[in-house]
């Protein structure tokens, strides 16, 4: 899964990095942001996980929970991959009912690769 508002990130960025995410054409379903998301996302903000100012990393988060991704990856260790809001995000989460999502870096969720 792919949310829209990753591909909305890419379209500020350099075009080799559009051209591969759209690479994946088919293989990957295009997650849109719906209501709800931005409910679970200000919760999140109301919480502390992140400050308004980093409130599109919260919606990574709520799309990645709402649309039951097995993880969410990225590099972004100051707002994501971060164990302190890794917790706050899971707080949230159980407390309006959804279960917690994983947060990872790439280098983690590649499977084997040799030493």
């Amino acid at each position: 899964m792919i949310s829209a508002l990753v591909r909305e990130e890419l379209l500020a960025g350099p075009k080799y990095l559009l051209d591969y995410f759209e690479s994946f054409g088919d293989s990957a379903e295009l997650v849109s942001t719906v209501e709800e998301m931005l409910d679970l996302r200000n919760a999140y903000l109301v919480a502390g996980a992140v400050s308004q100012k980093w409130s599109a990393d919260a919606l990574h988060v709520a799309i990645a929970t709402m649309s039951g991704c097995a993880a969410l990856v990225s590099w972004n260790f100051k707002h994501l991959v971060n164990f302190r809001r890794i917790s706050m995000y899971n707080a949230v989460n159980v407390s309006r009912g959804y279960g917690p999502v994983a947060i990872h870096t790439p280098e983690e969720m590649i499977y084997g690769v040799k030493d």
